[in-house]
């Protein structure tokens, strides 16, 4: 955010406190003083002081106190003085400091703005008003990635994708769990979904190589402008839950490309129950032991071909067309059959979705 804010509080503050003060950031470079000359100095000592905790602390003669909403403050009010006296000023001024932040990223802060609009919390005709106020360019095509992080050691991931896109006038990142960040990209309007899953596996790529932080990345589809942005996100959460029950081996997961992943998911459970049963002979699906079940799976893979199966089975021909015979005979269906093996296939993707009770939003 600007200085300029803080600035204006300190001359004003001065003329009550009659000491010395300003606003060092998170480098412990003075953005706001009493005395401008001292306005770009560092005191590379504060900012360690800075890192171990959010309270007051005395250094040189000066008593500092952090502010900020992030773990390490963004922010320290210093006083001069390391009396009692100096200690309120310097929480009064904390307050005053943070109060004057929240209400400058509020209003101003684009990043702030896109988290509020991307949560569903900007109603939408504020939402075009404010664009206009923070010159977004209402053409520019985006894409929301949901980076949900799986295992992690003490690098912040947040941090590092900060870093991979430094650009914060096109691409804005923000926590919105301990767990979940959210990437709004700005892209191309030619870019397709293939290009928009290599930059994901990038990401994915980057934090478990180098970081040891391994994520799964959802992605939404594409929106102009600023208020579908929100639709974007709801995609990228539904692909990565999506995938949690269908896909549970992959990483990135487009909303794109879920298929009839999709259809199944959005079904309400009492339809698929009812679809199963129908299906099926009571209590049939579940007598498949997990060889069959494997077997079923690589017949799917290898696009119902019984020689090529088999062969990847490493098993007789005979072996596996006895094995189809035996499902044919417990589920009546004939998996050599398209029609039948469409219809198997549905029903157990619907059981698996049935199984994982799934987080709707």
């Amino acid at each position: 955010m600007s200085n300029r804010p803080f600035q204006g509080l300190v001359v004003q503050m001065h003329d009550i406190i009659h000491a010395a003060i300003g606003v060092v950031d998170e480098t412990a470079t003075i953005i706001a003083c009493s005395d401008a000359n001292r306005v770009g100095t560092t005191n590379e000592f504060v900012s360690m002081d800075m890192n171990e905790s959010g309270d007051l602390f005395i250094r040189d003669g000066y008593t500092y106190k952090p502010f900020g909403v992030r773990t390490t403050p963004d922010y320290a009010v210093f006083v001069e003085g390391t009396d009692e006296n100096a200690a309120k000023y310097a929480d009064m001024l904390a307050i005053a400091m943070s109060s004057i932040k929240q209400y400058y990223d509020e209003k101003y802060d684009r990043n702030n703005f896109i988290k509020n609009v991307v949560l569903d919390n900007v109603l939408p005709g504020d939402i075009v008003v404010k664009a206009r106020e923070l010159h977004f360019n209402a053409e520019i095509s985006r894409v929301v990635f949901l980076i949900r992080i799986v295992s992690a050691n003490d690098i912040s991931a947040y941090d590092v994708i900060q870093n991979l896109f430094p650009d914060k006038s096109k691409d804005f990142v923000f926590n919105i769990t301990e767990t979940d960040i959210v990437l709004v990209k700005e892209i191309k309007s030619s870019v397709e979904s293939k290009d928009l899953e290599k930059l994901a596996r990038s990401i994915a790529d980057t934090l478990s190589s180098e970081f040891y932080t391994r994520v799964n990345v959802g992605i939404g589809t594409s929106v102009i402008g600023v208020k579908d942005l929100a639709r974007s996100f709801k995609e990228a959460q539904t692909a990565l839950e999506v995938g949690k029950v269908f896909d549970t081996d992959k990483v990135i997961v487009s909303y794109d490309n879920l298929g009839i992943a999709r259809l199944i998911y959005h079904l309400p459970t009492t339809l698929c129950e009812t679809f199963l049963h129908e299906v099926f002979k009571r209590g049939s699906i579940e007598s498949l032991d997990h060889e069959t079940l494997f077997t079923i799976q690589r017949f799917f893979e290898n696009n119902l071909n019984v020689s090529e199966t088999s062969r990847k089975l490493f098993v007789h021909r005979n072996t596996l067309v006895y094995r189809l015979e035996k499902i044919k005979k417990l589920t009546g269906l004939d998996l050599r059959e398209f029609d039948h093996a469409i219809i198997f296939k549905i029903a157990l993707m619907v059981k698996k979705y049935l199984s994982s009770s799934p987080v709707k939003f």
